[in-house]
């Protein structure tokens, strides 16, 4: 675990509000858990919503990172998403989508996590609509929407389900899409 109070309290945030929610965990728990004081909590994060920004900031980053290097190591095919899903919903503890969860729990539109939330989805789609038209499908920002739609959909069935099984089905169903 890292020594630093910062990055004590991200590594605690980031497992706390993945493992029970973000509104589940309150500053006392990640006090606790982090071994870092309330002085330097405060001295690094004005309040808990900075850090649940800090929080989905890097998650965004990092697991766009992944998607992007998962589906590159498959061979770069829109198809290929799914299959990185389906990986990723077999790690123990998955929970679903960290931006979905997210969304839901702030669901108010002027809400800065549902701000964040909303840009992440974006920014996946974008990654989507980009491997499309790099297959030399066309209408790939409406097709990219549809990915979403199942991508989404099935990250909420695996999640509910305890299996990858959603991703598989998702993915045969995005295949006649592209046929």
């Amino acid at each position: 675990m890292p020594t630093h109070a910062r990055e004590r309290l991200l590594e605690t945030a980031k497992e706390l509000f993945f493992a029970e929610g973000i509104r589940a965990v309150g500053v006392e728990a990640l006090l606790s858990s982090s071994g870092v004081g309330r002085a330097s909590f405060y001295r690094h994060f004005d309040s808990k919503d900075e850090l649940v920004g800090e929080v989905l900031k890097e998650r965004d980053r990092s697991w766009r990172d992944w998607l992007a290097g998962a589906v590159a190591d498959r061979g770069g095919t829109p198809l290929d998403v799914f299959d990185a899903l389906a990986e990723d919903g077999t790690r123990g503890g998955f929970r679903g989508c960290a931006f979905i969860n997210a969304g839901a729990e702030f669901a108010d539109a002027g809400s800065p996590v549902h701000a964040l939330a909303l840009a992440h989805k974006r920014a996946v789609t974008e990654f989507v609509a980009v491997l499309l038209r790099d297959a030399g499908y066309r209408e790939c920002d409406a097709l990219a929407e549809q990915f979403m739609l199942l991508m989404d959909g099935a990250t909420v069935t695996a999640a509910r389900e305890r299996s990858a099984e959603p991703m598989r089905r998702a993915r045969a169903i995005a295949a006649k899409l592209l046929a």
